[in-house]
């Protein structure tokens, strides 16, 4: 079995039956109806949908994503979500509760999904171009959910569960803003010490740049632009970041210095394979974290600072329980509090 969540999805489990749990009961492997949830030490660690079951020899395979992948099988009939929309700059946080208020509105469709009451200076939808859901383009309502948190300044979202105080699973959708997870000074990851197997960094130079020149609304003459540059002894790289939306100079400025410092570093890991350690024991980090790795081996004498955007937890591996772990760099975000 492995299983984990991903930023911005729903996160995914993949694991296997005997033949005799899946025959004796038939309602555990009901793809599209059966809720599956992963639990060690009395904590439930990861919960979702079935949506595939295969008998494959002598067990029955399984596939399973999170919360929010439900909304992926789900449309709008009735048009603006049943009456909600049409949105003139609205939080995208209310507009994904609604979504998600819609599709368990409707006869059968209830999940007993909770949406975290979280809010955003984030707007989508103009007086000129409102945000929309128009029944005759039968949207799916996943597509509509995870657009929402696609633009830079958006929210972020997770899928969790744990035991509720009646002792059921809240089954929830962890909204962040203006983002999940924060910078960890109390957990690092170090070859040697944690990191498991043999971890490539990444060197190119073709997403490199000191200069980022960023152009926003208008034309011609009277288009926005902001330039944000430094000078570090390096041959000059330039990058144009078209953000065509854009009408604030200061907002273009913001949007051009956060491009530059992600792209004025070199040297990329994009996935690590930890052991649980006292430097960060399994399940200390949450999907978000921006957390400290160094890489030593014979390539690469590299560290810096990494996002965790999903991981796989494999509870049973010769190294003991391991996670893999998704990341990018960390860039230059802002930072919620950590919960």
């Amino acid at each position: 079995m492995e299983f984990g969540p991903d930023l911005n999805g729903p996160g995914h489990l993949r694991g296997a039956l005997s033949p005799r749990l899946a025959w004796s009961h038939p309602g555990l492997t009901d793809p599209g109806n059966t809720l599956l949830y992963a639990e060690a030490g009395g904590r439930i660690r990861w919960g979702g949908i079935i949506w595939q079951a295969e008998p494959d020899g002598g067990t029955m395979q399984l596939e399973a994503a999170g919360w929010s992948s439900y909304l992926h099988y789900r449309h709008d009939l009735d048009g603006e979500l049943g009456g909600r929309g049409p949105y003139v700059n609205a939080d995208p946080c209310q507009v994904m509760r609604d979504i998600v208020a819609y599709a368990q509105s409707v006869p059968d469709g209830s999940l007993g999904i909770t949406v975290d009451a979280a809010t955003s200076t984030a707007k989508v939808g103009s007086p000129a171009e409102p945000w929309r859901s128009l029944w005759w383009e039968t949207p799916v309502l996943g597509d509509q959910f995870d657009d929402l948190v696609k633009a830079p300044d958006s929210p972020d979202y997770t899928c969790a569960t744990w035991w509720g105080t009646d002792r059921r699973p809240v089954r929830r959708i962890r909204i962040g803003f203006p983002r999940l997870g924060a910078r960890r000074t109390d957990i690092a990851f170090t070859s040697g010490v944690n990191i498991v197997g043999h971890t490539p960094v990444t060197y190119s130079a073709d997403e490199y740049a000191q200069v980022v020149i960023a152009s926003g609304a208008g034309e011609g003459r009277a288009q926005q632009r902001a330039v944000d540059a430094v000078r570090n002894k390096r041959l000059r790289l330039e990058h144009v970041l078209e953000l065509p939306e854009v009408r604030g100079r200061d907002v273009l400025a913001k949007r051009a210095r956060r491009e530059r410092a992600w792209r004025q570093s070199l040297g990329h890991v994009e996935e690590i394979t930890v052991r649980d350690h006292p430097a960060a024991p399994i399940g200390s980090w949450q999907v978000g974290d921006d957390v400290r790795v160094a890489v030593r081996d014979e390539w690469a004498n590299w560290s810096g600072w990494c996002r965790i955007t999903g991981y796989t937890i494999r509870p049973e591996t010769d190294q003991g329980e391991t996670a893999q772990l998704q990341l990018e760099p960390a860039g230059a975000h802002q930072y919620a509090t950590a919960t």
